[in-house]
């Protein structure tokens, strides 16, 4: 049986990726507790393609 509870997955987003002009996207995938976040998380991860730390955000 699966468990039940408040935490979900959500997909993480380059937000420097799409106005560089280059192709393709920098996404991660996280879970969070939508209770103590109710808000959109942001979080500096590493983007792959840029080759530096970038500012990601939850999309829908």
């Amino acid at each position: 049986m699966a468990k039940k509870g408040s935490r979900v997955q959500v997909i993480l987003e380059c937000t420097e990726h799409k106005t560089s002009g280059m192709p393709g996207t920098s996404r991660y995938i996280t879970t969070k507790n939508k209770k103590n976040t109710p808000d959109r998380l942001e979080l500096k991860k590493y983007n792959p393609v840029l080759k530096k730390m970038t500012l990601h955000k939850e999309i829908k």
